[in-house]
């Protein structure tokens, strides 16, 4: 028996087999033989997910080995690109055929299925997450077969794997929209709290990007504003808060640290009444915390089991170093994201059941009927999901 860990080393398992894919040709018959042998397969990525969505006792197939951009229409403006490919890896290659992902994370290290399968996103009030660019994928399913979805074929699948949590099987390419390449200029501050909080509406109404990250226990907050710009890219590339550089040097940063993180999601319009509690909840109860508390807008989309879909988001992430307990602080903020309608992070740690996941996603239901109809035996399901479902 082997082991496999994430990236914080919080989330393990020990897979009676660990197989790392090259091939989709291996990769369809892994997943049939252990169909015929009822074990389950559960995909890992990169591991940057903080909730356990990978772990299982069967078998997880690694398909870092399956990577690189496949093909660019540059009139349609859709790039292919291989489900094990890094989001940190395609922004070189697509950039040398001239067009780059409409957005992407502060953090770059997670591979593209992962990163779509999660809902993962970057910032910016008139921006989507990378599951919304999804325009078109090709999944492994549970008898081995390679089916491909688009809005115009199986759209029905489609519709639900667009965020898939691993649970329709390996995601082994990806048809995404992007954009022409385009060069951003950031600007950075530092400010306390009070000096920050009446002009986050503005600030979000002016940019492109905007984010901040506040340290409770200096009541200080590091805030950029990045936006489009025709100046040269200014090399080397300046410390972050003052970079000029194409999207994918300026939008990313170096994360190193390991750590764990919860991100709940909650209507834009009522997200600085949540934040101040929560300030006032980390002020008053953990006040010794040194990670900081992030806040990001998000645009609203359809994709069923988005954070956003059907409303502008703002999304705030607490943090804690891997060397804390991080239950009791993730479990105070989780019970002030509840109050206001949170969605949870599908990557980070959260504590909601099914039913309560069911509660705040209108098309719960609807999710798991298509999962089902795709694996009706669950070989794409660990434990975590199975009790969902169940």
């Amino acid at each position: 028996m082997t082991s496999w860990t994430n990236w914080s080393g919080k989330c393990t398992a020990r897979p009676d087999t660990l197989r790392f894919i090259r091939s989709v040709d291996d990769l369809q018959h892994t997943v049939a033989d252990a169909t015929r042998n009822g074990r389950r397969v559960r995909v890992a990525g990169s591991g940057h997910s903080h909730f356990p969505l990978v772990p299982t006792d069967d078998v997880i197939v690694d398909l870092s080995g399956l990577t690189g951009v496949v093909d660019v229409d540059p009139e349609a403006l859709v790039a292919t690109v291989w489900g094990g490919t890094t989001v940190f890896a395609l922004g070189r290659p697509l950039h040398d055929l001239g067009v780059a992902l409409a957005n992407q994370g502060d953090i770059d290290r997670q591979a593209i299925a992962g990163a779509v399968g999660t809902g993962t996103h970057g910032t910016g009030r008139n921006l989507r997450n990378l599951s919304a660019a999804v325009v078109g994928m090709s999944l492994v399913s549970a008898s081995g077969e390679v089916v491909k979805c688009s809005p115009t074929e199986h759209p029905e699948l489609f519709e639900a794997a667009r965020l898939h949590l691993g649970a329709f099987g390996p995601l082994v390419q990806l048809e995404l929209s992007v954009e022409h390449a385009y060069r951003l200029a950031e600007h950075g501050w530092r400010a306390t709290y009070d000096e920050l909080r009446p002009g986050i509406d503005r600030y979000v109404g002016e940019s492109r990007h905007f984010e901040f990250f506040w340290y409770p226990s200096r009541d200080l907050a590091i805030a950029k504003a990045v936006d489009t710009t025709d100046r040269p890219a200014e090399y080397p590339l300046a410390d972050e808060g003052s970079r000029v550089g194409w999207s994918y040097e300026v939008l990313p940063n170096h994360r190193p640290v390991r750590h764990t993180e919860m991100e709940f999601a909650v209507p834009v319009e009522r997200s600085l009444d949540c934040l101040d509690e929560i300030r006032s909840l980390l002020r008053s109860d953990f006040g010794d915390l040194t990670w900081p508390v992030e806040y990001r807008t998000v645009a609203a989309d359809d994709v069923w089991l988005s954070q956003a879909f059907g409303r502008d988001i703002a999304t705030i992430s607490v943090h804690q170093g891997i060397d804390h307990d991080d239950e009791p602080l993730f479990r105070a903020c989780e019970q002030i994201f509840r109050r206001y309608d949170g969605r949870p992070h599908w990557g980070k740690a959260h504590y909601y059941s099914g039913a309560e996941l069911a509660a705040v996603h209108p098309q719960w239901d609807s999710w798991w009927q298509r999962r089902n109809e795709f694996d009706p035996n669950g070989t794409f399901l660990n434990d975590v999901l199975a009790g969902w479902r169940d």
